[in-house]
């Protein structure tokens, strides 16, 4: 496990933005644990994880033009991110997330922001099914942008609509890779590691085997 995967694990626990217990998912699956960045609301915690958010970029290399929030989640994490861009590595993008209802006075349309240019780099929160970024990615083609890549929070290593992993559904079917901070693998390494969570390993685990993909 990465050291920044680690740590991120970590502070998620800590901030209980990443809890163990027994919850319903939107696909109907009971899962042993949750991950919601909504937890990250104050000052301090939504600036760490833009850090986080950044230095996954910066270390992936990857070439971008704007960074697109998702609504509703991804508003905050994209503003958050583009501000750790610039603080911390000197990268001055441009950002901007959609509307759910196209707004009828002042400006106007779907996008708060800049326009959608370019190479866009989705930012979200967590990966389940690959619903939201197939959204986010629709959004973007309909202003003639391409997205290059999406990066979020949390990747649950879960099928997706099919057998294979989502991330690999969406990189096959948009050629879009999918870069996360921290993995269900990572979380699992972590557990098995803390004594106080033993009684969660064995849930951890079955739930992997019963929707999780296979990993190297």
């Amino acid at each position: 496990m990465q050291w920044q995967a680690s740590h991120f694990i970590e502070y998620a626990l800590a901030q209980r933005a990443l809890k163990l217990g027994e919850f319903k998912l939107k696909s109907g699956r009971i899962s042993p644990y949750f991950f919601n960045a909504g937890v990250f609301y104050s000052g301090q915690a939504l600036t760490q994880l833009g850090h986080f958010y950044a230095h996954a970029i910066h270390r992936s290399g990857i070439a971008f033009d704007t960074l697109f929030g998702p609504a509703y989640k991804g508003i905050p994490l994209v503003c958050a991110t583009a501000i750790s861009l610039q603080q911390n590595f000197g990268l001055d993008k441009l950002w901007c997330f959609n509307r759910k209802e196209a707004k009828s006075h002042g400006e106007g349309g779907m996008l708060v922001g800049t326009a959608l240019n370019g190479r866009v780099l989705i930012i979200d929160d967590v990966i389940s099914a690959g619903t939201a970024i197939r959204n986010a990615v629709d959004i973007i083609n309909q202003h003639n942008a391409e997205a290059v890549a999406a990066v979020i929070a949390f990747d649950r290593q879960e099928r997706g609509v099919g057998a294979q992993a989502s991330t690999l559904e969406i990189k096959q079917q948009f050629g879009l890779e999918v870069l996360s901070i921290a993995r269900l693998t990572d979380l699992v390494a972590h557990v098995q590691q803390q004594p106080e969570y033993a009684d969660f390993l064995t849930k951890l685990q079955h739930y992997q085997r019963q929707y999780g993909i296979a990993v190297s």
